[in-house]
């Protein structure tokens, strides 16, 4: 891969490869099944699921030549950027905010598959917080800290095991989240497909998590939480 790669999106930090480096074995329990080179995909996922915009679809080759790079593990994204490349930008924008706005099971807030929009929630969005400034991260103060692309590239960037920690206490979310997806058949179940496949096989007490989630969706209880700012799926209309 070409060491000028993707730069972030919910940091504001500079090219990848200013921040390309090996994970230290042993500095942390092992939580994936995955590689360093995970950074790469990872930041690659998270500006896929970000917003749709000129910029994105500039580096669309770049996440091609990733795929290509990658072999199996990026294989997931080529429907992804195969379909970016081949819709009209407006086509794309409204199908995004169709899928991840307007629909509760497919919202990109990982917390929110476990807590609603409840003051529980506003703890375990702490959590997030505390993890990102503990490694150096500053987050963009327009950001909700659980939004699964700025995590993702909070992984690629700054510490790839505190990521994957985070991914797998929220693999239940996560996980209906890509059956959601796959479910409508959208071209955005890809990349889902690939961040879970860097994680450990899915057992026990998340997999019964996970079937709970999808026989009764996210909860419902409306909360105000007193120390973030609600975002847009949570909106009057939105459907499951």
């Amino acid at each position: 891969m070409a060491s000028q790669f993707l730069a972030g999106t919910g940091f504001g930090t500079d090219l990848f490869s200013r921040v390309r480096r090996a994970v230290m074995p042993g500095s942390s329990p092992a939580v994936g099944r995955g590689s360093p080179e995970d950074r790469s995909l990872y930041q690659a996922v998270s500006l896929l699921l970000d917003y749709p915009t000129p910029e994105l679809l500039e580096r669309l080759p770049l996440i091609r030549e990733l795929v290509d790079d990658r072999g199996e593990a990026a294989r997931p994204l080529l429907g992804l950027v195969e379909h970016l490349e081949s819709t009209p930008l407006g086509e794309a924008q409204e199908e995004y905010v169709e899928t991840f706005d307007l629909r509760r099971r497919c919202c990109l807030y990982l917390t929110y598959f476990r807590y609603g929009d409840t003051r529980k929630r506003g703890t375990a969005l702490v959590d997030f917080v505390e993890a990102y400034k503990s490694a150096g991260a500053r987050l963009d103060a327009a950001e909700l800290p659980d939004h699964l692309g700025v995590l993702l590239e909070f992984g690629a960037q700054h510490d790839l095991d505190r990521c994957r920690a985070l991914l797998v206490r929220h693999r239940p979310g996560l996980e209906l989240l890509r059956i959601s997806l796959t479910d409508r058949g959208s071209a955005w179940a890809g990349a889902l497909e690939a961040v879970s496949g860097t994680l450990p096989p899915i057992g026990g007490d998340d997999r019964d998590a996970v079937r709970r989630l999808v026989a009764q969706g996210p909860p419902d209880e409306e909360v105000g939480l007193e120390a973030f700012t609600s975002s847009s799926y949570l909106e009057s209309g939105a459907r499951p």
